[in-house]
């Protein structure tokens, strides 16, 4: 063995090498490494020569962090234990191997502070490790933790460093303190990049998306964007459905030259599928030649959410025919896309696919196949899938608790409501939803009575949704005076939503005073609402006022306004064929040939009744 001081393994080199080893996670040479150490106490023990003190340490620091970065704490810790001269560097490098639990880095800090007490205790990489550490734990502890570090911060004059500063603007927002983060972020005198991406990210992230918006335009000012400013800006965007600051921030990206990146151009996608700029996001998705599965998958989660569902269906079998690897996230964008008039057919390949590749433990995955199944009428198969999930969460119960709703079964979808509190899960504005659909179906009086507990129990403020549901149920039972009280005690009395429901009941119920009232009413609100105007169409029918019905369907044609066409549709053959009255269908030919077959096979045979008779 050389001599450790020697050219060929000074304690310069042995330090690189162990850094080296670090970052690339070769645990297998940085053990050999140690094993150096170990072997060559004389010339690597702490307590040599104080000429070589600092070198020696500078080893022994590298050989912890090695392990830190290698994740083997237990190592790390074993060696910290050995040496018996530290500096903030060697505290710094075992806080790196404790920084996955705040608990630990934090008791590892105390044990720090009691061990080098002062303000020069610590420096900005102590206090940024731990930061970390604090914005990673959960609940109330990371946020109690966080503010202790703080005042720590505070107290060591450390919080004023640009470093220390972004490590606190992101905590606080993983934390769920956005409030506490501008206030830090306005007490920095420096600011960089890092500084303002955290901000933008953070509000657009805690959906305050014109705060993010606004603190964009304020960073152009000050320094220039990067593709992480983009992307949390453009996240902004798409939460506030802008789609005219998107298309702005889409030209500042094609001039920054970040248009090929593709977390932003995911976000661009992401802003135009919300916004309905299909188109625009097509576009974008056409120049992209190796998309990853994010890419694809917020395609097709856009083809869903803008009614396209076809053309997520052949983008997902495209995908799957080219080989492309397939993740559960893209699984769960296309069952989203499932409908009534879905082929049913795919839906079953779909979860084939997913027991194929193992998904079944992937709570979105089953979430998805609950709505596929149960808007496909398989109820049975949704209660099948959600049985047999590992684990829930409140959307999985909201989906069972929808599928039930969907099909009329109230008094499941309150024993459903039941067992999800028994669970833990805690209902959101959603889960009424469900609950209120199903006391629409079986005219339950109970559902002003939820409606009440939603903001007194739960702390829930119930949405126009809520209010239209309980119209809904008010009119299914044919309670239309209470209905047309209801909407107009209520905080809504001018959305059309609300109308537009009670319209509908009184249609059912044929009560043309009430319906009358209703389609005026909405027509004020929404002056081309088509249903608004056959329904006062049939109302002047029934009543022999021709006039007036003249009047309206005038005024529908001077709009441009037509009747939407009822259509039926039946799954043949892996595909669906959708039918409507009055209109060709490419087998509209074949469909008259069979039934002339049919009529004539008819005739041809005797009628048993005239048989009897005679």
């Amino acid at each position: 063995m050389r001599d450790a001081r020697s050219p060929l393994l000074s304690y310069a080199h042995l330090s690189g090498l162990l850094a080296r080893c670090g970052r690339a996670g070769d645990l297998r040479l940085g053990a050999a490494l140690h094993a150096v150490v170990s072997k060559n106490p004389a010339h690597f023990h702490l307590c040599a020569r104080r000429a070589d003190l600092c070198h020696v340490l500078a080893a022994w620091n590298s050989l912890v962090a090695m392990y830190a970065r290698c994740g083997r704490r237990g190592d790390a810790a074993r060696v910290f234990a050995e040496m018996h001269v530290r500096d903030p560097v060697s505290w710094n490098s075992l806080l790196a191997a404790s920084s996955a639990s705040a608990s630990d880095a934090l008791a590892l800090l105390r044990r720090m502070l009691r061990a080098s007490p002062g303000a020069g205790a610590c420096d900005h990489a102590t206090l940024t490790t731990v930061l970390s550490a604090c914005a990673r734990a959960d609940g109330g502890a990371g946020a109690a933790s966080l503010a202790a570090v703080h005042g720590l911060a505070v107290s060591c004059g450390l919080d004023a460093g640009v470093s220390v500063g972004n490590a606190l603007v992101t905590a606080y927002f993983e934390c769920g303190s956005p409030g506490s983060a501008e206030r830090v972020f306005g007490a920095m005198v420096e600011r960089n990049v890092i500084t303002w991406t955290a901000m933008v990210s953070g509000m657009a992230r805690a959906e305050l998306d014109r705060e993010s918006l606004s603190l964009f335009r304020q960073m152009r000012r000050a320094v220039d964007a990067n593709s992480a400013t983009y992307s949390s800006s453009l996240l902004a965007c798409a939460g506030s459905l802008a789609a005219r600051e998107g298309q702005q921030i889409h030209g500042l990206v094609v001039k920054a030259g970040f248009e090929t990146d593709l977390h932003v151009e995911s976000g661009l996608m992401d802003v135009y599928s919300k916004c309905g700029l299909m188109e625009d996001a097509l576009r974008v998705f056409h120049s992209r030649q190796d998309p990853d599965e994010v890419f694809l998958t917020v395609i097709l989660g856009g083809f869903a959410q803008n009614g396209l569902e076809e053309k997520a269906f052949e983008l997902f079998a495209e995908m799957v025919g080219t080989g492309i690897v397939i993740d559960a996230n893209m699984v769960s964008a296309v069952l989203g896309a499932f409908g009534a008039s879905a082929p049913f057919a795919l839906g079953k390949q779909i979860h084939a696919l997913v027991i194929k590749k193992c998904f079944g433990g992937n709570t979105y995955v089953c979430n998805g196949l609950i709505n596929m199944y149960s808007k496909c009428g398989e109820l049975e198969e949704s209660v099948k899938v959600f049985d047999g999930m590992p684990r829930k969460n409140t959307i999985s119960w909201n989906s069972i608790i929808a599928a039930f709703a969907r099909h009329g079964h109230g008094s499941e979808v309150f024993r459903l409501f039941e067992s999800l509190k028994a669970d833990g899960a805690k209902p959101t504005d959603v889960t009424f939803l469900s609950l209120l659909h199903g006391c629409s179906h079986v005219g339950s009086a109970k559902g002003l009575e939820i409606l009440n507990s939603m903001s007194s129990q739960y702390g829930i403020h119930p949405r126009v949704e809520h209010y239209a549901c309980v119209v809904d149920m008010l009119g299914r039972s044919g309670l239309l005076d209470d209905a047309k009280a209801f909407i107009e005690d209520g905080p809504f009395k001018d959305n059309p939503l609300l109308w537009q429901a009670l319209m509908g009941a009184c249609s059912f119920h044929e009560n043309s005073e009430v319906g009358k009232y209703a389609a005026e009413k909405l027509l004020l609100l929404a002056p081309d609402c088509t249903a608004a105007y056959v329904l006062l169409s049939k109302i002047f029918s029934s009543e022999g006022r021709w006039n007036d019905r003249a009047r309206i369907m005038k005024r529908m044609r001077e709009l441009g306004l037509r009747k939407d066409t009822g259509k039926s549709w039946i799954e043949l053959q892996k595909e669906v064929r959708s039918f409507a009255i009055r209109t060709s269908h490419r087998d509209s030919a074949g469909v008259n040939n069979m039934m002339l077959q049919f009529s004539a096979a008819s005739s041809d045979q005797e009628d048993p009744v005239q048989s009897n008779a005679s």
